[in-house]
């Protein structure tokens, strides 16, 4: 496994990040198997772990926590705020009076005294981003957490993050966790470059993209939207659907494109993302030892600019063949009245 350096924080992480997301009720209920999926990954050269609070309700820290009992100096952990946890108006967001009761509560699910990076798992347009940044900045000089970075945030949030940074005194977010595959590839155009600009490190996630990359959905084969993730959210496998239909087409070519480079298709997805010079650490999120082993298998691969160059022709740079994020949208997007006017002021004269 080779390890890059996190951003400018001068910790130094292993090339894929293991993510637990799948370690719990939503993925693996069993927690003696989770353990062994973990220590399995640190035994092949992964450093990094990568949770969040909101996986199955902290299930999946308490199942980190318990892992890394008497391993975790050898481990960078990272885990995430936002989501609602529990009952309570007040029990989400990015507002300090949440952001220092999430930490506790992490950090005891843990069962650690530190976290090494502490990450904004969405944008919260209700609360300044000046409110944030604080809270986090005096986390680190508590000790309680190293560093602090954010998650699928856009590029001028992440931009206007950092000038309030620095107009304020504040720490900055030292990395950005986006959504980044060979179907999704809309970061490159502002994201990754921002990052780049900012000396942020990048952990990507959904490198298979919801499982398309994985070659178990194929065109012409029926699709089981009664279990999985396709029961979750139907709309996003339905072949059906015009969607999903071009990001079957897309998967053909690009399992030809892997053969002819000598790999399976999640090799190469994985391989692709990298190989972007943004991209520190790729978020591989199995749910079972014989996934980990799978997704290990590849790690050695380095694509050709030939084989680069074909995968820029099947999905051109900085284009989605779908939304990667589905459980946040941009406010000026999602909502229509931020884009009309009172029907008494639409018209010109």
């Amino acid at each position: 496994m080779r390890y890059r350096t996190l951003g400018g924080t001068g910790i130094e992480v292993s090339t894929y990040c293991l993510g637990t997301m799948m370690f719990g009720a939503v993925g693996n209920p069993d927690h003696d198997d989770c353990t062994r999926v973990i220590h399995a990954a640190l035994d092949q050269g992964i450093n990094f772990v990568d949770t969040a609070d909101m996986y199955s309700a902290g299930e999946s820290e308490a199942i980190v926590g318990r892992a890394l009992h008497g391993r975790r100096d050898e481990v960078v952990l990272a885990t995430k705020f936002h989501f609602q946890m529990g009952q309570g108006r007040n029990r989400r967001g990015n507002s300090r009076r949440w952001i220092v009761r999430a930490v506790e509560e992490s950090l005891r699910r843990l069962g650690t005294d530190w976290i090494d990076l502490y990450q904004v798992h969405r944008p919260d347009e209700n609360t300044d981003i000046e409110e944030t940044l604080a809270a986090l900045t005096d986390l680190v000089s508590a000790g309680k957490i190293r560093a602090f970075g954010c998650s699928t945030f856009p590029a001028e949030e992440i931009v206007e993050s950092h000038h309030v940074a620095q107009l304020r005194g504040l720490g900055r977010f030292r990395t950005e966790q986006p959504p980044y595959s060979l179907l999704a590839r809309q970061v490159e155009a502002a994201v990754l470059p921002v990052c780049q600009r900012y000396r942020m490190g990048v952990l990507v996630w959904s490198p298979l993209a919801s499982g398309f990359l994985t070659g178990r959905y194929r065109r012409d084969q029926p699709v089981d939207l009664s279990s999985g993730r396709a029961a979750l959210t139907p709309a996003r496998f339905d072949p059906a659907l015009p969607g999903v239909a071009a990001k079957l087409d897309a998967v053909e070519r690009l399992v030809e494109v892997a053969e002819e480079a000598g790999c399976s298709l999640p090799e190469l997805a994985l391989a692709f993302t990298t190989a972007h010079p943004a991209v520190t650490s790729t978020i591989i999120g199995p749910r079972t030892r014989e996934q980990l082993d799978g997704l290990l298998k590849g790690a050695s691969i380095s694509l050709d600019d030939a084989t680069l160059d074909r995968i820029d022709e099947i999905v051109p740079p900085g284009t989605n063949l779908y939304a990667p994020d589905g459980a946040w949208q941009l406010p000026a997007l999602a909502h229509a009245d931020r884009r009309r006017r009172p029907v008494r002021d639409r018209a010109a004269a």
